[in-house]
């Protein structure tokens, strides 16, 4: 079921603001990405059946990836990937636009914010998620940008926001 009641929508950084980068193997992402398990399946357990992913590299990806791991246990959860615009992964590295694509694949729903890429774009996208959802699950570390405004709109939307700080 979609709607927002029972809707959860994600936000966090890229890698370029993670303390390890790239490297998934480091042990804070492990960590990391056990927090963002947990969290979804305390999501699951309250309710929440329709998870909303902005696809972006980084916490997206560990996001998406973990709900599509949900799956076997809670085969009732959906997947919506919440793309800005079609070329999103243009830039990124072969390895990262293959997972993407891998990723999208396996999505219940997909949504294309808008047809072409503008500088708003990414900002339409985080609206269009948080306006979706009753609970925005953040990895967040405070500092400015995109996932602080994600939440801050979550906020002013009455959504409820479950913070993941970066350790």
């Amino acid at each position: 079921m979609r709607g927002r009641p029972c809707s959860c929508a994600f936000t966090g950084h890229r890698p370029g603001k993670l303390p390890w980068g790239e490297d998934e193997s480091d042990l804070r992402c492990i960590a990391l990405k056990a927090k963002l398990r947990a969290a979804v399946e305390s999501a699951i357990h309250e309710g929440m059946q329709h998870f909303i992913c902005g696809m972006a590299e980084g916490c997206d990806l560990y996001f998406a990836e973990t709900v599509m791991a949900l799956k076997s246990t809670y085969p009732h959860i959906t997947l919506e990937a919440a793309i800005p615009c079609p070329s999103q992964a243009d830039g990124w590295s072969e390895r990262q636009q293959a997972r993407y694509r891998d990723i999208l694949s396996r999505c219940d729903y997909e949504t294309m914010v808008q047809q072409s890429y503008t500088p708003g774009c990414m900002q339409r996208r985080n609206r269009y998620m948080v306006d979706h959802a009753s609970l925005l699950i953040a990895v967040n570390d405070g500092a400015r940008g995109g996932t602080r405004s994600t939440i801050e709109y979550a906020f002013k939307r009455g959504v409820n926001v479950l913070d993941i700080p970066l350790d």
